[in-house]
């Protein structure tokens, strides 16, 4: 069975707020967690959190996001379409889908209590836990 796997993304990074993200990543993954195919999901204009984006991503198959932070409206609204999310991740998209498949996340239990994130960077603080390798 495939599983697909959606990023906020902002120049190859995570971005940080899931409803200003420029694009999502969409990756699917075989029964392996080997990735088949990588593609871009255009965001809507405007604020993704009040968009049909979650019922674009349940129609496509979408299962869970990996996200960097996001609003509990937008967290319940993906959640109710059937999209698990992870809050929390930071870095590039590649090596965020490597850190999941490595069991290494967990989601942050964090949310944005605001909807004016335009300094939403120096307001949280995101990482990706590393192995130490």
């Amino acid at each position: 069975m495939m599983k697909l796997i959606t990023i906020p993304t902002r120049d190859g990074m995570v971005d940080n707020h899931f409803g200003h993200c420029a694009y999502y990543t969409v990756v699917t993954l075989d029964e392996k967690n080997q990735t088949v195919k990588q593609e871009r999901l255009d965001s809507p204009e405007g604020c993704g959190c009040k968009s049909n984006i979650a019922s674009v991503m349940q129609d496509m198959g979408v299962t869970l996001m990996l996200a960097g932070n996001m609003g509990m409206g937008a967290y319940n609204k993906l959640s109710a379409h059937g999209i698990e999310v992870i809050r929390g991740c930071h870095g590039k998209t590649d090596d965020v889908l490597k850190a999941f498949l490595n069991g290494e996340l967990k989601d942050s239990l964090e949310s944005c209590d605001h909807h004016d994130c335009k300094n939403h960077e120096e307001k949280h603080l995101y990482f990706v836990p590393t192995s130490g390798k």
